[in-house]
């Protein structure tokens, strides 16, 4: 078998189970749960006989979860998902048949349809592209060993643009194929009812994570100039919604405008999503 997949999650859910669902059986398939769930772990494990699921011992995000999933995969090629995507029958199959024919590749991307787009009409053309979206990437391992995964640095947001850019850096290929198609909800990789909670986590390492994105592959001065809209508009926000006393408005912006504070005086990323359960 060439092929593993990698699928990081945290309180996904039923989405979790739809998304394993869409992957043909053959495949073994990589958890990374980032929220320490034993019962979860066994369901899945007890359910999915291709399923093998890694508890860490803390939550690790997004770039970290899939290294440690790249790295746990015996086989030559890993396409790492989102739980919030689905995977048309023949997505994997047009992935690898693409592989065998693309020798020089790193990256390789499905291309994302809408429930409602005709799939007769999709032009099967491969591309060469600059980035792919980070829901669904196809990677060529045996390209990595100098490149390097994830920058872990970041715990969420970004990390797929930072990659992109260091496997154009480094004189790799980047592919879009056409005819591989995915679904992807958006936003959807976790239970609803832990919606404003990781609303506030997003707020925070969106902020955290651009201006990180910038000064890393600009300059700190590039980073401040980028960021400084979001600056001035965060603090404008919050002291708006203070007046009109919106408490989650506040909350949201209070959680931008740290991010940013943080990660302009080069503190780590260091927020996550707090629950009850």
């Amino acid at each position: 078998m060439d092929l593993t997949i990698v699928i990081v999650s945290f309180k996904s859910g039923d989405i979790l189970h739809r998304c394993i669902k869409s992957i043909d059986k053959k495949y073994p398939i990589v958890i990374v749960e980032n929220s320490q769930n034993t019962k979860l772990k066994e369901e899945l494990e007890k359910k999915y006989l291709n399923v093998e699921c890694i508890l860490p011992e803390k939550n690790l995000g997004y770039g970290a979860g899939n290294n440690l999933g790249i790295k746990i995969s015996k086989t030559k090629y890993v396409l790492t998902l989102n739980p919030d995507t689905i995977l048309y029958e023949n997505t994997i199959s047009k992935l690898l048949e693409q592989a065998n024919i693309i020798e020089d590749f790193a990256l390789l991307g499905p291309k994302v349809i809408s429930e409602t787009e005709d799939i007769s009409s999709i032009d099967s053309k491969i591309e060469v592209v600059n980035y792919i979206k980070g829901f669904a990437i196809f990677f060529n391992k045996e390209k990595f060993v100098n490149i390097g995964f994830f920058d872990e640095n970041y715990f969420l947001y970004f990390e797929e643009i930072d990659l992109c850019k260091k496997v154009i850096k480094s004189n790799n290929k980047i592919y879009l194929i056409n005819n591989a198609l995915i679904k992807h909800v958006g936003g959807k990789s976790h239970e609803d009812k832990y919606d404003f909670e990781m609303e506030l986590s997003r707020n925070w390492h969106w902020m955290w994570s651009s201006f990180y994105y910038y000064k890393k592959n600009y300059n700190y001065y590039y980073a401040l100039f980028k960021v400084f809209k979001k600056l001035i508009s965060s603090i404008i926000k919050i002291s708006f919604y203070s007046l009109n006393l919106k408490k989650d408005k506040r909350k949201i912006y209070s959680q931008r405008l740290s991010g940013l504070v943080n990660s302009i005086r080069g503190k780590k990323s260091w927020y996550r999503p707090k629950f009850d359960d």
